[in-house]
């Protein structure tokens, strides 16, 4: 145990050293989540209810699409320019490699959702801190499981990378188009939300809006954390198996 922490903490360092020395390109990442927030969400004020309760856990699903699911970037970086082949002959341990990673990103996401968080509340979004702190929670194993498929999407994509970006770029938008993160699903046509219903964005989605509202007790969250929690097993079932069999 001791040995995997070790490991861990070995790679979290590595992939979370380049941000600490340049961290304006977090800055540049967060343009469209905060763009939606002051254009698109003004649009929305009164427009659906308690707008901002509404929309501000829709900013950060997306958040949390966009950035694990493009967080494999680096991992087919290194692929292509052999760096990874390096540490893939080092003892440090494959799942550990894995979860250092992850640990990364999700770091960078808890880091961005406070950041959406704090600017929203002048704009009128209500702050339940219980629900956000599990709303928080319930994103970041849902990005846990993102990243580790984008992981798992790196090392097939090398070493040419093309399938990364048709496969992640082809995934994303009908994930967030289809699960009423920008305008609610019920207004939609019936073949719609028909699709909405099997895409598991659609649950997490209702679950973060009960929780950010404070209606703790909504049943959506069951749902939505029951659909976070299976994409999060399959994430690393699939993505420690890729990194023990090696690049």
């Amino acid at each position: 145990m001791m040995t995997f922490l070790r490991d861990t903490t070995t790679v979290f360092s590595r992939e979370f050293a380049p941000v600490v020395r340049e961290p304006v390109g977090l800055l540049f990442e967060m343009g469209q989540p905060l763009l939606f927030l002051f254009l698109f969400g003004s649009l929305l004020d009164g427009a659906v209810g308690a707008s901002w309760q509404w929309f501000v856990p829709g900013i950060l699903v997306m958040m949390c699409l966009t950035g694990p699911m493009s967080s494999g970037y680096t991992l087919l970086v290194e692929l292509i320019g052999g760096s990874m082949e390096r540490m893939m002959v080092t003892p440090l341990n494959r799942t550990a490699m894995l979860v250092g990673r992850t640990m990364k990103e999700m770091i960078i996401l808890l880091a961005q959702a406070l950041l959406i968080i704090a600017l929203s509340i002048p704009l009128g979004f209500e702050l339940h801190v219980a629900g956000v702190l599990a709303g928080l929670a319930q994103l970041v194993v849902f990005g846990v499981g993102l990243g580790s498929l984008s992981f798992v999407l790196a090392i097939k994509s090398a070493p040419g990378g093309t399938l990364f970006y048709i496969v992640s770029q082809s995934i994303m938008f009908p994930l967030l188009l289809l699960s009423g993160v920008l305008l609610p699903l019920e207004t939609a046509p019936g073949w719609l939300r028909v699709i909405g219903q099997v895409n598991p964005v659609t649950y997490l989605v209702d679950a973060q809006r009960a929780l950010f509202s404070g209606d703790l007790a909504n049943p959506s969250i069951l749902y939505g954390t029951a659909a976070a929690c299976a994409v999060a097993a399959v994430g690393l079932h699939l993505g420690n198996r890729a990194m023990r069999k090696g690049v």
